[in-house]
């Protein structure tokens, strides 16, 4: 299968003189600022309207040709290829044979069948009928079965029932047996429904005030995607509240953020942060929560400062003491050349007191760990008053 789910060449309808333009499906975070500065050059990209005519598309799913022509939504495009993009084998044949079944031409409707159409039974192949029959008692259940289940059923005796009902209908990608699938609007035209395409640093859910998830903020995300994202989930409005979903923050950040009392504006410090923490490996996240158990931040945009800056600590992880920092400065640091056989005249305690006195470094829970920006800590983590004034207009602006 290629690296892209759909690659779609779209064009302005009021302007077709504008040229078109080539963009691949999803769109990477990398890609996603600069593919909508692209769009946006022709007259494109509105965050809700459907103001891209498709011209052509090319994809493993051959179904979606029947887009072309039409004008659809470019987050709607990236939505659906995501959707498509998490399917295991078989779920394409059920994807287009109940496409073709229910003649779908709609985006809405091709979203809102990735949502179901794993109900359906498509056969593909009539040559181990036993395991078409296995595979429609898994469908019929909702894709799971036990190892005793499948063993004690008669597949073949099970796909012979299905082959004689007559229920079945041949399409270019199949028989397909719709087992009573309906298409159910989850996907509105505005709020796409709650989908992790990659594990999130963090998720948070708009809840309406009547409890209705509006859509899923998974951060980091794109600066530009982030904003349209908040303007469909309607994040803005008073009445909507922001809860998280998912959390793989390191514990200690965790700890040290109001995350039961979010708000709007806390939205873009929070998806800087993640993006800080996304590339870290473990012990990178185990010294992030030993620097703000020494530095005690107060803000999310303090934890931030902190998270960018980890190369102005150092961290030893799992020791206790100063004759344990000691030991480890001598012997492991690399700072001196070791020589075991003067082990008896090392006086581990006393030389790591000294250190952590010339270092002012805190025992923690989590090990070791000192400053030595050039910087104070509080300067470090405190806002500078030009930026915050910028990050207050740009939101008023929203």
């Amino acid at each position: 299968m290629s690296s892209y789910m759909i690659k779609a060449v779209l064009s302005n309808p009021q302007h077709p003189e504008y040229g078109q333009i080539t963009i691949p499906f999803p769109i990477s975070n990398e890609e996603y600022d600069h593919d909508m500065e692209l769009l946006k050059e022709m007259g494109l990209g509105d965050v809700l309207q459907r103001d891209c005519q498709v011209d052509e598309v090319d994809s493993y799913y051959g179904v979606l040709k029947r887009l072309e022509g039409q004008s659809v939504n470019v987050d709607e495009l990236d939505y659906l290829a995501k959707r498509l993009e998490s399917f295991c084998e078989g779920e394409d044949a059920q994807f287009q044979g109940m496409a073709a079944k229910l003649d779908i031409s709609d985006i809405t409707d091709f979203i809102n069948l990735t949502f179901c159409c794993q109900q359906a039974t498509v056969i593909t192949d009539f040559s181990d009928l036993k395991k078409v029959g296995q595979g429609h008692y898994m469908n019929l259940h909702g894709g799971c079965a036990s190892t005793e289940e499948l063993e004690n059923l008669d597949g073949y005796e099970t796909a012979l029932l299905l082959i004689d009902s007559g229920a079945g209908q041949v399409t270019p990608y199949g028989v397909v047996y719709d087992n009573g699938m309906k298409l159910e609007p989850l996907y509105d035209g505005r709020h796409f429904p709650g989908y992790l395409y990659e594990p999130p640093v963090l998720a948070l859910e708009a809840v309406s005030p009547q409890g209705k998830t509006t859509g899923v903020l998974c951060l980091p995300a794109a600066d530009q995607q982030l904003q349209r994202l908040k303007l469909r989930a309607e994040v803005d409005s008073p009445d909507t509240r922001l809860r998280v979903s998912m959390d793989e923050l390191p514990e200690k950040v965790a700890e040290a953020l109001d995350l039961d009392h979010l708000c709007e504006g806390d939205i873009a410090d929070l998806n800087r942060l993640c993006r800080a923490i996304g590339p870290m490996k473990e012990p990178d996240m185990e010294k992030l929560n030993a620097v703000v158990l020494l530095a005690e931040p107060s803000d999310i945009y303090a934890v931030c400062q902190l998270a960018e800056n980890l190369d102005q600590f150092d961290f030893v992880p799992s020791i206790r003491t100063p004759e344990e920092y000691g030991k480890y400065m001598i012997r492991e640091s690399g700072h001196f050349e070791y020589d075991e056989n003067l082990e008896g005249f090392y006086d581990y305690r006393l030389y790591g007191e000294q250190h952590i006195k010339e270092e002012d470094g805190q025992f923690n829970e989590c090990g070791y760990v000192a400053y030595h920006g050039t910087l104070s800590l509080e300067e470090l983590m405190a806002e500078d008053p030009a930026e915050a004034y910028q990050r207050e207009q740009g939101q008023q602006m929203m």
